[in-house]
């Protein structure tokens, strides 16, 4: 008889943490990781090449749910003043009123409005970008977040994706250029954006709790019968 009872109880305790936590071994909470993240971006100059640069300085969070991802979410923030495409006295030039007005709109954020499953591995992500003090909704194509591997540094879990998309940047307010001689602008008005994202794992404090609590719930008698 006591064997039974305690079966019994266990399938009960196995159930119950199921109903409590029913997302918790799908969805997770995620970081982005600044040292070893960055915004990067390529423009044409003169009509001949491509210079490129990056934003060094990025912050953001990412709820991943695996088996509904339209139920993620995503935002980002980037310190504008962090622009870097190795000539000092451009990045001063990008930094002024003719372009980022840094001083003025220090910061570039992204809130996602919606995620999609775009095949296997990949994800479409809509969301608000602002920049410049303008808002307008744009699409990120991703790759990943890849499988969470343990890392070697005693740092939990991680993760990484990438994520493109082609910014118009005269949308955004960003029109100063330059008409050269032989024809054609000095800079060109597509941008593309490549987003290269290391993400660390936030603890599921919330989803111990709970399982915690829907043991404690289950496991104490209701009555005083052994």
């Amino acid at each position: 008889m006591m064997s039974n009872r305690m079966s019994g109880r266990h399938l009960i305790v196995t159930a119950a943490l199921a109903l409590a936590v029913p997302a918790s071994a799908f969805a997770a909470d995620w970081e982005i990781d600044p040292v070893h993240s960055s915004a990067f971006f390529s423009v044409r100059h003169m009509m001949v090449s491509n210079v490129k640069g990056q934003f060094t300085k990025l912050t953001g969070t990412f709820h991943y749910d695996e088996k509904n991802p339209a139920n993620s979410t995503a935002e980002a923030t980037i310190e504008a003043s962090s622009i870097d495409t190795h000539e000092p006295k451009r990045d001063a030039h990008l930094r002024s009123p003719d372009f980022f007005d840094v001083e003025k709109y220090p910061t570039i954020t992204f809130k996602s409005t919606r995620v999609q499953k775009a095949g296997k591995g990949k994800l479409k992500v809509t969301g608000d970008l602002t920049m410049h003090g303008v808002t307008k909704s744009v699409v990120l194509d991703v790759e990943g977040p890849t499988a969470p591997v343990k890392s070697p540094m005693g740092d939990g879990m991680k993760s990484g994706l990438t994520a493109t998309t082609t910014l118009h940047r005269k949308d955004f307010g960003l029109t100063w250029n330059q008409t050269l001689d032989s024809g054609g602008v000095l800079i060109g008005d597509d941008v593309k954006v490549t987003l290269e994202i290391e993400l660390n794992q936030k603890a599921p404090a919330a989803t111990e709790a709970a399982k915690e609590g829907a043991t404690k719930a289950v496991v104490t008698p209701a009555s005083g019968k052994k």
